[in-house]
């Protein structure tokens, strides 16, 4: 997700944020069907399903940031190791190839992330706080999921959905034998207030999200991109950012974290170097 205040506003507004799916040009002759409810609530509760496994699963991020959507090269690339920590998400940055930058800096991070996760597999009473605001905003992400079947008129166009909305439109592909969302695209069709009209979100900004079956049976983020335009009280804003999500990988709870972020730090600390005999 993107940590501003106006692109959450906006994919608040469009399609669960983070929910996915899949986009192409509509056919120029589409069949249209009626909407069926039964498969769309499949629908929805895979996505939950999809949002409870980021969790448990950590993940490699590329981050591409542009200064306009149409730039060929991006302006700057940020590679980051995506953790659960039991009350959000740790980042640890990584070079070009994916690898750790600075071992010693790498391993501070994984001891940092170790304490976190001790004093949430302890039930330390410090992290009640932010169990309960971390409980309360996957809450809202589950009711911003289930509000989309109210916020949007869906209908089958062959074998897509479409999503109407006042001020944004776009296209929902579905795996129909899994019933799982594949790729989201969609376009704000006139300007949009927020924050109580101080600021706006550009008629032209644009979103997306393709997903793709990483284990059977579960569907994750693969592609994300961002492209806003708008305004932020008396100044403009402007995010073009495209995330690569990649090595999905099991790593469970804060208990069972804590265990394999700590058998990685015995590994590293055995493949240390060791210092002249001499010198001990």
């Amino acid at each position: 997700m993107l940590k501003r205040t106006f692109p959450i506003a906006l994919l608040s507004l469009a399609l669960a944020a983070d929910a996915a799916a899949q986009s192409a040009v509509p056919d120029s002759r589409p069949t249209i069907g009626p909407t069926k409810p039964d498969f769309f609530n499949r629908v929805i509760a895979n996505q939950k399903k999809g949002e409870a496994a980021l969790d448990l699963y950590e993940r490699i991020e590329r981050v591409e940031t542009r200064k306009n959507p149409n730039d060929t090269a991006p302006a700057a690339i940020k590679i980051m190791r995506v953790i659960p920590s039991g009350t959000g998400m740790f980042r640890i940055p990584l070079s070009a190839d994916g690898k750790p930058r600075d071992s010693s800096a790498y391993r501070a991070d994984l001891e940092n992330l170790v304490r976190t996760l001790t004093l949430l597999a302890s039930d330390a009473g410090s992290q009640r706080e932010a169990l309960e605001k971390y409980a309360k905003k996957k809450k809202e992400r589950n009711d911003l999921i289930d509000s989309t079947h109210n916020a949007f008129l869906f209908t089958f166009v062959a074998t897509r959905f479409t999503s109407i909305f006042p001020k944004v439109r776009g296209f929902v592909w579905i795996d129909e034998a899994s019933g799982e969302l594949a790729r989201i695209e969609g376009e704000v069709t006139e300007d949009i207030s927020v924050g109580l009209f101080l600021g706006k979100i550009y008629k032209g900004s644009h979103f997306m999200q393709e997903r793709y079956e990483f284990l059977p049976g579960l569907w994750l983020a693969s592609f994300s991109q961002y492209d806003f335009d708008g305004r932020k009280l008396f100044s403009g804003f402007s995010v073009h950012e495209r995330t690569f999500y990649s090595n999905y990988r099991y790593i469970g709870p804060p208990k069972e974290a804590l265990a394999a972020i700590r058998l990685e730090l015995g590994h590293a600390e055995l493949d240390k170097p060791r210092g002249d005999p001499a010198d001990q």
